[in-house]
């Protein structure tokens, strides 16, 4: 029975204290970090740690103590110190939702949303690289959100700090380069191209997740073969809805969404974040386009049906 007075009273912390740090947020920036931090001593970096930890439960923005944190403790060190504030912080949010409200998410969701949180669960630390390494939504949040899952902690925390790495080598040594160029040491070029040169690495990462997360293509007789062995398979027709009634018919048992409003009716296909889907169309390349949104959302089996509606009724099957 004191287990629900403790839980109000670490709600009501957690809240006051996010609307604190956002209130004060303007008084956190890099160079007040740098100051306090580097005038610690040996304590520097434990401290900095539990600050990014802090500021990671409290919504403050990482991106601040990141570069800080390569100014302050170069490119390896920094990125070790920067990488583990991160993965604690992302740790102690995700209990403190979980301690908080697991119990009645579990109890109250249903439908759809259920079936989302069931298709995250099921991929387990693999949703987890994925969103790490794809920033489909706020980092601080993100951390609160995967708490209210049944996904386990330790595969969680793993999962977080292996994939965030990337991002964080890059961001940590652009903070060192930056004070570089302020102290004007030597070699300053060669430091800011290999700065960008990580940059365009982890920008580039949300595409090749992209092309990786998205199966090969089908052939029309493979995609009959499993149809008809009753395979639980999602037909996602991306022609406009005229095509889609035209002359040529659809796939019985379709479901259309045009191509262009694809990306805002992706709630509409929130269950099928974990199952197989074949997309068709009338050519390949609007297909590959509807696969490359479905990939960059989450989605883990999607394939271009080769060829889409005119090979199907090229080999005469059953249109509706």
């Amino acid at each position: 029975m004191q287990a629900k007075p403790f839980r109000i009273a670490l709600l009501a912390v957690l809240i006051a204290g996010i609307a604190l740090a956002l209130i004060y947020r303007d008084r956190f920036d890099a160079a007040a970090l740098e100051s306090w931090v580097g005038g610690a001593g040996f304590a520097g970096p434990p401290v900095f740690m539990l600050l990014y930890a802090l500021a990671t439960v409290l919504f403050l923005p990482g991106s601040v103590l990141t570069l800080a944190g390569g100014a302050l403790f170069g490119p390896v060190w920094g990125t070790l110190i920067n990488l583990t504030g991160a993965t604690v912080g992302a740790a102690l949010a995700f209990l403190v939702a979980r301690y908080l409200a697991a119990d009645w998410v579990e109890r109250k969701t249903g439908g759809r949303l259920r079936q989302l949180k069931e298709g995250v669960e099921n991929e387990g630390w693999r949703f987890v690289a994925f969103v790490r390494l794809v920033p489909l939504f706020p980092f601080n949040l993100l951390n609160y959100a995967l708490g209210l899952t049944r996904i386990r902690f330790l595969d969680y925390v793993i999962a977080s700090w292996l994939f965030m790495l990337p991002g964080a080598v890059a961001y940590t040594y652009v903070g060192w380069v930056g004070r570089e160029a302020l102290a004007g040491e030597e070699g300053l070029i060669q430091k800011i191209l290999l700065a960008l040169a990580l940059l365009a690495v982890v920008g580039f990462l949300p595409r090749f997740i992209a092309i990786v997360r998205r199966g090969a293509m089908l052939s029309v007789p493979a995609l009959k073969e499993r149809l008809d062995s009753g395979e639980e398979l999602l037909i996602l027709d991306v022609r406009s809805a005229d095509d889609f009634n035209g002359e040529q018919g659809h796939i019985p048992g379709a479901v259309n969404i045009p191509l262009e409003e694809l990306p805002a009716q992706l709630e509409r296909l929130s269950d099928r974040l974990e199952k197989p889907v074949a997309i068709v169309c009338r050519t390949d390349r609007r297909s590959a386009k509807a696969a490359q949104i479905l990939a960059r959302n989450g989605f883990a089996d999607v394939h271009v049906v080769k060829q889409g509606m005119t090979d199907w009724n090229a080999h005469g099957y059953p249109v509706e």
